[in-house]
């Protein structure tokens, strides 16, 4: 088969099993919350209320899709969309296995092994906050308009740690490619540790993951969106397919930063103490540190439900304090003990 089929199904497979992920985490916010709060939770639509996504969707696809009379028409319309796009699009970069024999062909379980893979999810990451800074001017609301001042500054902000916990591991591993961080993470650390990116970078993992719940807009971080105090923030008055588009993007967004963490952090299709290649066939395999990269990315998916419904909700000072006057100090110390580490063991 030639290499530009194999990118072409690696990436509708990647796109519908991104997709796949999203709708069933409706599912699973839903009735995590409930089994969280004690309650039932959806549990009409099908078997367990399975069929709620559905329900769901068919709601949004039949809406009136109302746009404000007042609104920046084009610029309401691309809010939606600029914010979703990136999200789909860094798994252009992102290793969702190992590789898969086929027909004597070695295939990569990455659509594009490129250079500059961080680089380019940091990238994107830095695009979307366009789409909400966009929806919320676009529509002329004053509640929208603040839910989009805040996510300018809020994400603005934790970019920086967030930046600084990318750039002490990008020194330590030596490279941007999202594959051979992967692969640098094989064996074992110490002698007795899985050689993970968590056990040579503990502040790092915690600068990452605060920065990520910040930059996905969860809570305790979900000012943007602040339902108590400014409605739904910077989608307000969004409905339809386009606020459907918000909502996806930000169940695609939680997906694609587990899969960074996990890259990053967690030995991405690694198991400690384990070499799957060496009891497992050419075609077993690959699909066994897929399941295992899956299995670890809905670990956190899981996490970022549970902290929703366990957290309460900062207040907007205590944010930007945490972020400037705690999260970056520790990134910059962060930086110079890897830089001293480095140094110490060449």
């Amino acid at each position: 088969m030639p290499d530009w089929k194999i990118a072409i199904i690696k990436v509708v497979f990647i796109w519908c099993w991104t997709l796949i992920v999203a709708v069933i985490m409706t599912w699973v916010e839903r009735r995590g919350a409930a089994m969280i709060q004690d309650r039932l939770g959806p549990n009409r639509a099908g078997p367990f209320g399975l069929l709620q996504p559905l329900a769901d969707g068919i709601k949004l696809f039949t809406k009136e899709d109302i746009v404000p009379a007042r609104a920046q028409k084009y610029l309401f319309t691309l809010g939606p969309v600029m914010f979703a796009l990136p999200a789909f699009s860094a798994y252009a970069v992102m290793p969702f296995g190992d590789k898969i024999t086929l027909g004597g062909k070695e295939i990569i379980l990455q659509i594009s092994d490129v250079s500059i893979g961080i680089l380019y999810v940091v990238a994107l990451g830095s695009i979307a906050v366009y789409g909400m800074i966009i929806g919320g001017w676009s529509s002329n609301n004053k509640f929208s308009i603040l839910g989009g001042l805040r996510s300018t500054a809020q994400l603005i902000s934790y970019e920086v740690p967030w930046g600084l916990a990318i750039l002490a591991a990008v020194m330590l591993y030596g490279t941007f490619s999202m594959r051979e961080v992967s692969l640098a993470q094989q064996g074992t650390f110490l002698g007795f540790l899985p050689n993970w990116g968590i056990f040579k970078q503990p502040l790092g993992f915690i600068l990452f993951i605060v920065a990520a719940y910040c930059e996905a807009n969860r809570v305790p971080f979900d000012l943007p969106e602040a339902e108590s105090e400014i409605v739904a923030g910077y989608h307000t008055a969004y409905g339809s397919m386009r606020l459907g588009l918000y909502l996806f993007g930000e169940y695609i967004n939680l997906y694609t930063l587990s899969a960074i963490i996990v890259t990053l952090y967690f030995g991405s299709w690694h198991l400690p103490y384990v070499d799957m290649s060496t009891f497992l066939g050419p075609i077993s395999y690959g699909i066994a540190t897929f399941l295992v990269f899956f299995l670890k990315v809905a670990f956190f998916l899981w996490l970022f439900v549970w902290v929703r419904w366990t957290v309460p909700r900062f207040r907007y000072d205590q944010v930007m304090g945490l972020g400037w006057k705690t999260l970056i100090p520790i990134g910059l110390f962060n930086l110079f003990i890897t830089a001293l580490f480095i140094q110490l063991s060449i």
